[in-house]
């Protein structure tokens, strides 16, 4: 089904299940236990050997030998396969890291060997006993040292392949000298990790030449493109299951070491193996968010009307690396005739760079949205009407080019009056409770809606089930009850009667979890196979595919009434089908946006800072689950809470590993942590985005979200904290004068 027309009025529309908050139809199995996730499918395999996996113990050189003599004789001990013992595997497409083979060393905890065993415990104890001879070379480690050689990074994700380095529109530096109101702030982000629940696993199986992976991965079809190549397979000589997954915010976009380990390990073995990378490994050996150092500059008249914007930044990476595009999103989020925006990347010699939930979005709002906050102070003006002052209904970059739907206005609208905003106090560090300095701060967020190609097959068995197969996965979304919530719209049936099928690379080809793309794309590609299957189910029938009408479980044309089991009499009917994209999306620019709203108390004697209360009001066209997309803001709003206050993953500078390399060094955000959290979603159907007129949810709610906490934090202290997170020591000094108040 091509969409290159705006979506007419469709069964979606009826919200008779769709729209609805049904309760995710998964959620009894994960509870009970039921729902196996990578590691645990006993099910799938016998009598499974465990394999461990040995990461480098230096950043950077070369493995000049490695002695496994004594690791071979240990107990339990089936095969030790080393790095030693392979030419590098390919590189996944879209990755910077080599996972295995060769003698070279990129990055700390690079794979250098697999021990399978027995038994779990004696997989680990045979890997300390390899003897690896490393030569180390000198390493760069540190992002500021390296910006001196930093290399532009063009926008091509938004630009095309012919993006320029920096991406002008007039004359910046003549606006910012002209401007009657200036700003010119500074504002660092830390490394982060995704620091998801379940690590990476896998079991891998060979059956003579052909290979099936149960593993935690976000994109099966990136996946069954990408490990057949690392192993020098056919794709039809492998199978990727990937039915339930336990958090992976990007880190499982891409096959990571586990997978590849495991198959040969499997291989080596002669049996099926499970392996896990321990939580050590995930945080250097796995992907994170790289550092970023932000330079934002604004120029506006004595108003408040921004004339000119230049938001500049650096990230680094692996040389082969992209970089972590902080400015993309300024680009569109407010009104300036004069803009100057690109990114530069360092290389880097840390462990790979690539993308986190929000990426790009995350930290580049962390420093507009507080410039934009500094902005609002200098000029006199509150920051949500500084904000409504520049919105703008078309792409500043292409003024022909107007948003499909924008309603950025009415979030802030909406927000400031259920968040009480008019309450705020202008001037900093007035209110006070007690020993603590209370505040409030708004921040607006963007996250584009991104279509992708997405497919599924849809069977009305000769018992009267719907069966829906795609292999489209579900990281903890809802993904299961939103397909589910799709069919049965379209059928004409409640979600209880659709049985949902995921994450398996024998079904249709799906956009795969990422990006915020999941949910539009997946169902509105089971919206094109449900059409397919109700013509299917017309022509059995003898009615007019135009005429037909599917409720409660039947099939009506005109004054003919039909049970819907009666068209699968003859035999199950199947319709499957793929969603495919025109250029509407380059036509309009298709967003979604955000206004979060935060209340921070910051103990005035000892710095400590407490989140009250927050609010998130999203425009992300219709609303597919109420549930489910109020859950995935909140967890965006979560981790912008950690963003903001405590996650860091702080670097060995001599080393070049990241130190906090555990859940019990990096530091998220708990239950303790979080207080009332509110959500709204408004209702703008987006017609121009998919047929489901929905533009996706997951990642909005980390945008803006941790700038929103900043500027409550400045709000309550009058101190301004730009390098991110705001721990103790970057304002305690200052706080005791303000006890004394």
């Amino acid at each position: 089904m091509l969409f290159d027309q705006p979506a007419a009025g469709n069964p979606i529309d009826n919200g008779t299940v769709v729209g609805r908050p049904v309760l995710r139809i998964d959620g009894p199995l994960k509870v009970s236990g039921a729902a196996r996730y990578a590691f645990e499918r006993n099910d799938a395999v016998t009598n499974p050997a465990y394999g461990f996996v040995l990461g480098a113990g230096v950043a950077k050189g070369r493995v000049r030998a490695i002695d496994a003599a004594a690791t071979r004789a240990a107990p339990g001990v089936l095969a030790v396969v080393t790095t030693l013992d392979h030419a590098p595997l390919s590189r996944a497409d879209l990755s910077a890291a080599m996972l295995f083979g060769g003698d070279m060393i990129e990055h700390y905890h690079q794979a250098i060997a697999v021990v399978v065993a027995e038994t779990f415990e004696q997989a680990r104890a045979a890997s300390r006993l390899l003897k690896v001879d490393y030569e180390r070379e000198d390493g760069r480690f540190v992002l500021a040292a390296e910006a001196g050689n930093a290399k532009p990074a063009p926008d091509r994700e938004n630009g095309g392949p012919d993006a320029p380095d920096v991406d002008r529109v007039g004359d910046f530096e003549a606006a910012f000298q002209q401007a009657a109101v200036t700003i010119d702030s500074t504002y660092t982000t830390p490394h982060e990790s995704h620091a998801q629940m379940e690590p990476h696993a896998t079991v891998a199986a060979w059956e003579g030449d052909r290979l099936t992976v149960w593993t935690a991965n976000q994109m099966v079809n990136w996946a069954i493109r990408d490990l057949p190549r690392a192993l020098s397979m056919g794709q039809d000589k492998v199978r990727v299951v990937s039915p339930y997954i336990g958090g992976g915010f990007g880190a499982k976009l891409f096959i990571r070491s586990d997978v590849v380990l495991a198959a040969l390990a499997a291989k080596a073995a002669g049996r099926p193996v499970k392996l896990a990378l321990q939580r050590a490994l995930i945080f250097n050996n796995g992907t994170h968010r790289s550092a970023t150092i932000q330079r934002v500059r604004l120029a506006a008249r004595a108003d408040g009307v921004l004339t000119g914007i230049s938001h500049r930044g650096l990230s680094g990476n692996l040389p082969l690396g992209g970089a972590e595009m902080a400015t993309s999103q300024t680009k569109i989020l407010y009104a300036a005739p004069n803009r100057e925006i690109g990114m530069t990347l360092a290389a880097m010699d840390l462990p790979e760079s690539n993308f986190m939930r929000a990426p790009g979005e995350a930290p580049g709002l962390m420093a507009l949205e507080v410039a934009m906050d500094e902005m609002a102070e200098k000029l006199g003006m509150d920051p949500v009407e500084f904000r409504v002052l520049n919105d703008t209904r078309v792409d500043p970059h292409n003024p022909s080019r107007p948003f499909s739907e924008r309603h950025l206005v009415e979030c802030l609208r909406t927000g400031a009056a259920r968040f009480g905003w008019s309450a705020r106090r202008s001037r900093p560090g007035e209110r006070r409770e007690g020993r603590w300095l209370v505040g409030m701060g708004v921040a607006s967020g963007i996250r584009n809606a991104i279509a992708m190609r997405s497919g599924a097959r849809v069977r009305l068995e000769a018992s009267g089930g719907l069966i829906v197969e795609t292999d489209m996965t579900d990281i903890g979304t809802g993904t299961y009850t939103i397909v589910a919530q799709t069919a049965a719209e379209m059928l004409g049936l409640t979600a209880a009667e659709v049985e949902v099928r995921l994450g398996d690379s024998n079904f249709p080809r799906a956009a795969g979890s990422g990006g915020q793309w999941g949910a539009a794309n997946a169902t509105s590609g089971v919206f094109a196979a449900c059409v397919a299957l109700r013509d299917a189910i017309a022509d059995r029938l003898g009615f007019p595919r135009d005429r037909c009408e599917f409720i409660g479980g039947t099939v009506r044309s005109g004054n003919e009434v039909v049970p819907l089991q009666e068209a699968a009499r003859g035999g199950g009917l199947t319709g499957e089908d793929s969603i495919e994209f025109g250029d509407l999306e380059k036509r309009y620019q298709q967003s979604t946006f955000a206004a979060q709203f935060a209340e921070v108390g910051v103990d005035a004697f000892t710095g400590e800072v407490r989140l009250r209360r927050m609010l998130c009001v999203c425009d992300v066209g219709r609303i597919l689950n109420p549930a489910t997309a109020r859950s995935q803001v909140i967890g965006g709003m979560t981790m912008g809470l950690g963003a903001a206050l405590i996650e860091e993953l702080a670097v060995d500078p001599r080393r070049g590993f990241f130190v906090n390399h555990d859940m019990a060094g990096y530091e998220v955000p708990v239950h303790a942590d979080i207080p009332h959290l509110d959500v709204v979603l408004l209702d703008h159907p987006d017609a121009l985005a998919s047929p489901m007129k929905a533009k996706g949810i997951g990642e909005l709610g980390l945008c803006g979200a941790a700038p929103a906490i900043a500027n409550a934090v400045y709000n309550a202290t009058g101190l301004r904290v730009r390098d991110y997170p705001i721990t103790l020591e970057k304002h305690l000094h200052a706080l005791p004068a303000l006890a004394l108040l």
